[in-house]
């Protein structure tokens, strides 16, 4: 690989660090670059848990120390194993997959992730609900589920969790955000595992973009955080990533070409 290239993934992980610690879906930048630079998509699903761990880290580390964090840590004991477990089945089914129906699906997930941008229900602003226990079976089976999706396709796990402890759990979005925080390192953990000893690692292009990422997240949780509109800033940002990365991993213009007759 260039200077140049290496230079583009640093600046990728830093903007990812950044929209992961205001948003998520910050894999949807670096799991495309991976793969503009030339990497196979199974490939760059793996090179792509090593930034993904040392932000993940990061992030719970640097979470402040209240009453309120403390709290939500403890609920998010009830969801460690159904974390630990989907993570090493998803891991385990992106390992084992063609190259290039993993591309296919992981632009699919990006269209999907694309709607639920363009998609604010009401629900999102909702306190969290005290009057019902959040540890149950139902929740259990559904943070599992997403622990699958989160060993196989790291891309967008933030938003898609969310989703659930928000709209199936019942979480408000702040005390969601930390639970996140907390099961998506431990989602992490054991597929970057898994990955290393696939083989599949790439660790010089890795690290370059982990190291963007530390920095980022950093940089998001101290300072881009607070700026007015920094949400809705990213939001659109995200939006427009998530289309051109479907467009081009999804090959809409040959689709359309060879449809057309071109």
């Amino acid at each position: 690989m260039s200077v140049a290239e290496y230079l583009m993934l640093f600046g990728g992980g830093l903007l990812a660090g950044v929209i992961n610690t205001l948003a998520g879906n910050g894999s949807a930048i670096t799991l495309s670059l991976l793969i503009f630079t030339g990497m196979p998509a199974n490939v760059a699903n793996a090179t792509n848990r090593i930034g993904a761990l040392l932000q993940t880290f990061t992030a719970v580390v640097s979470l402040r120390r209240t009453k309120r964090t403390g709290l939500m840590f403890r609920d998010s004991f009830w969801f460690i194993i159904p974390s630990i477990l989907g993570s090493i089945i998803g891991a385990f089914l992106a390992v084992d997959i063609d190259p290039d129906v993993l591309q296919y699906t992981i632009g699919g997930f990006m269209v999907i992730l694309l709607f639920t941008l363009l998609n604010k229900p009401k629900k999102w602003l909702k306190a969290t609900n005290v009057s019902k226990s959040h540890k149950t079976t139902f929740n259990w089976i559904a943070i599992f589920l997403t622990a699958v999706y989160g060993g196989f396709i790291q891309m967008g796990i933030g938003i898609i969790l969310l989703s659930v402890l928000v709209l199936v759990a019942e979480y408000s979005l702040r005390d969601a955000n930390i639970i996140k925080l907390v099961l998506t390192f431990i989602f992490v953990v054991p597929a970057f595992f898994i990955f290393w000893f696939s083989g599949d690692m790439r660790w010089e292009p890795g690290f370059a973009m982990a190291l963007g990422q530390g920095i980022g997240a950093v940089v998001g949780a101290r300072y881009i955080l607070y700026m007015p509109k920094a949400n809705l800033y990213v939001r659109w940002l995200l939006i427009v990533i998530l289309s051109v990365s479907a467009v081009v991993l999804l090959n809409i213009p040959q689709v359309v070409g060879n449809f057309a007759g071109w």
